[in-house]
């Protein structure tokens, strides 16, 4: 049996998730934004709330193209609403289109929101090595930067501790335990 980071429990949904996802560098306008959107979707809720309703995300936000969804009007966001697939939380469907837009902006001034995001980690990544959940920071201070940047731009649901989730997410940072199999494999992905 493998160890892993103790937060996936059992669900084999989260368990897949951690075991090819979570944690491995992310590259792409498109795959960026997705997440940030997710993440930002997740306040308040869990992460496996969001994961079992990933899918209907990618359907309804019509595959996360921030052109498209920075197009949208308030027609979109009433089908949103509608939408029982995905969180129906006015606030948070309206950050999604302001921050498609934020996308677009940053795409233009730094030549892509990969490079941008990128900008906020280390290199290679920080390669924690965490022994207990315990010891895992909410927030750093790159994630303040990151949250203190993109607010700055007009995103919304970018705090400091939705940017650090999203920076373990993306694998901006390693944060698997040193106990976890996936630890010294997304460390050789990121050298």
């Amino acid at each position: 049996m493998k160890n892993r980071c103790e937060w996936c429990g059992t669900d084999p949904l989260y368990v897949g998730y951690h075991d090819a996802e979570w944690g491995v560098p992310l590259h792409g306008d498109r795959a960026l934004f997705e997440l940030l959107i997710l993440e930002g979707a997740q306040a308040g809720l869990s992460w496996l709330t969001i994961l079992r309703k990933r899918e209907n995300y990618r359907r309804a936000f019509q595959g996360f193209d921030p052109r498209t969804v920075a197009g949208y009007a308030e027609a979109d966001i009433r089908r949103l609403l509608a939408d029982p697939g995905i969180v129906r939380n006015r606030l948070k469907i309206e950050a999604a289109i302001r921050n498609a837009r934020g996308v677009l902006a940053i795409a233009e001034e730094f030549g892509s929101f990969d490079a941008f995001v990128w900008s906020h980690a280390g290199h290679p990544p920080r390669q924690n090595a965490w022994r207990s959940l315990a010891e895992l920071p909410a927030k750093t201070a790159e994630s303040d930067a990151m949250g203190k940047e993109l607010k700055k731009r007009g995103f919304n649901f970018v705090g400091s501790t939705i940017c650090y989730s999203f920076m373990q997410a993306a694998g901006l940072v390693n944060d698997h335990l040193a106990g976890c199999f996936r630890h010294a494999e997304v460390k050789r992905l990121t050298v």
